[in-house]
């Protein structure tokens, strides 16, 4: 759900619990808030844990995929133009 827009950007609440696919966005950064819950996120050849108050950008053109063992709040900052299974 977008919350807000600014400068061609877009805040949005979801929520997810599991395996997201592995995606890239080629020409968008993408940025993760954890607003309740954890969870990580998963790159080639490593991952990171997320959890309640902490964020991460995922670079423009890197391949990830967000995984949640239980439902999870998270809050996304990225392009209004970013389509959300990546290219």
């Amino acid at each position: 759900m977008v919350i807000a827009e600014l400068n061609g950007q877009q805040v949005k609440a979801v929520k997810f619990k599991g395996a997201f696919e592995w995606h890239r966005h080629r020409n968008e950064d993408e940025m993760f808030l954890v607003h309740r819950g954890r969870f990580r996120m998963e790159f080639r050849g490593h991952s990171v844990d997320l959890a309640a108050g902490a964020f991460l950008v995922v670079p423009r053109g890197v391949e990830h995929r967000p995984v949640a063992d239980e439902e999870v709040e998270v809050i996304l900052f990225e392009p209004a133009t970013t389509v959300r299974t990546g290219d």
